[in-house]
C-alpha cells in the first residue's frame, strides 16, 4: 500500500474553490502525537480546542469545527474512530463526538507501516505541508503539531511531485528592484540581499505558478503576515490590514496597521504586476476578514 499517494490523494471538502485542509490538520497533528506516543488514542473532547485553534489560524479565512475531519478522514484509510457506542464514529455533531468519548488514532495498517519504515512518517508529513501550506508556515506548523523532523530528512525525503522553478526567487526580488514592496526595506550583507523573500500571491502548494505575475518581493515579516492573512491586497495594489489584526506597540502600529492603503512599491518598469487572478485568490482564500480603513496620512 502507497501511504504517501493515500495522504496525498485525501478526499477533500470543495465548493467554490474554497481551500478546505481540515483532514491534512488533522493528519499531521496525528503523526505528531504519534511520534510521542505511538499507541495513544485521541480522545476528542480532550483535543477539541488544539484542533479549532489549528482550524482557526491555518483553515479557511472562515470558522469550521474539528468535528469534520475528526469524523470524515476515516473514509481515507489512514484514521479510525471509537467510542462508547463500539468501533466507528458516531457522527459529525459536537455533541455526538463528546457525549460518546470519541476516541481517534492512525488507522492499524498506518501504524504498522510507521514502525516497519521510520523514515515514513517524515515523508508524509513533508508531502502534507508541501501539497496544502505555504513554506513559510510550514516550521511553526510542526512546532504547534509536535512534530520533530531532522531538517535534512525534513527535506531530502519530500516526494517530488510539482518541481519549483529555482529562478523564481532571482525573478522576483529584480522585478521589485531588491526591496519589500509593501515596507521598502532593502537591507543587504554586503553584496547580498538579506531578509528579503519571494512571496507566491497563489500559493505554490495550491496550483499557484513560479511567475512574477503571481509573486511578490517581502520582507520576512510581511511575508509571514501576507501568508497569515493579516496583510492583502486590493484591486488597485493597495496593501489591506485584517481589522482583526491588534498588537500594542509602537512596532505593530509602524509595521503592520500604517500600511492600510499604501501602495505597493512596484514592480520595475517591463516586469509585470501581481495578476488580478491570484490577487482574487488570496483575497477570498487567505485574507482574514474585512479590511481596516485606509491610515490616516
Amino acid at each position: 500500500m502507497d501511504w504517501l499517494e493515500r495522504a496525498a490523494r485525501l478526499k477533500q471538502w470543495t465548493r467554490g474553490g474554497v481551500r478546505a485542509p481540515h483532514k491534512p490538520l488533522l493528519l499531521l497533528y496525528a503523526l505528531g502525537r504519534y511520534q510521542r506516543d505511538a499507541e495513544g488514542e485521541l480522545r476528542y473532547s480532550a483535543v477539541e480546542g488544539e484542533l479549532q485553534r489549528l482550524l482557526d489560524e491555518y483553515g479557511p479565512p472562515h470558522r469550521t469545527t474539528p468535528a469534520y475531519p475528526f469524523h470524515h478522514l476515516v473514509s481515507d484509510g489512514v484514521w479510525e474512530v471509537r467510542s462508547d457506542r463500539g468501533p466507528g464514529s458516531p457522527g459529525t455533531g459536537l455533541r455526538d463526538l463528546r457525549e460518546s468519548g470519541a476516541t481517534g488514532r492512525l488507522a492499524p495498517d498506518l501504524r504498522d507501516a510507521l514502525r516497519r519504515e521510520p523514515e515514513l512518517l517524515p515523508r508524509m508529513a513533508r508531502s502534507l505541508l508541501d501539497l496544502h501550506f505555504p513554506p513559510s508556515c510550514h516550521g511553526e506548523l510542526c512546532e504547534v503539531v509536535g512534530l520533530d523532523l531532522d531538517p535534512v530528512e525534513f527535506v531530502a525525503l519530500s516526494p517530488a511531485r510539482r518541481q519549483r522553478d529555482r529562478r523564481m526567487r532571482d525573478l522576483v526580488l529584480a522585478a521589485y528592484a531588491y526591496r519589500c514592496a509593501f515596507c521598502g526595506y532593502d537591507g543587504r550583507l554586503d553584496t547580498v540581499p538579506v531578509g528579503l523573500e519571494a512571496a507566491h500571491v497563489r500559493w505554490w502548494a495550491l496550483d499557484g505558478p513560479d511567475e512574477v505575475e503571481n509573486g511578490l518581493c517581502l520582507c520576512s515579516l510581511h511575508h509571514k503576515l501576507f501568508d497569515k492573512g493579516v496583510l492583502g491586497l486590493d484591486d488597485d495594489l493597495r496593501v489591506l490590514v485584517s481589522q482583526r489584526f491588534a498588537g500594542r506597540g509602537a512596532a505593530a502600529r509602524d509595521q503592520v496597521e500604517a500600511l492600510a492603503g499604501r501602495p505597493v512599491l512596484g514592480p520595475v518598469p517591463g516586469a509585470l504586476p501581481v495578476a488580478a487572478e491570484y490577487r482574487a485568490w488570496h483575497a477570498v482564500q487567505v485574507f482574514r476578514g474585512a479590511a481596516r480603513a485606509t491610515a490616516p496620512a
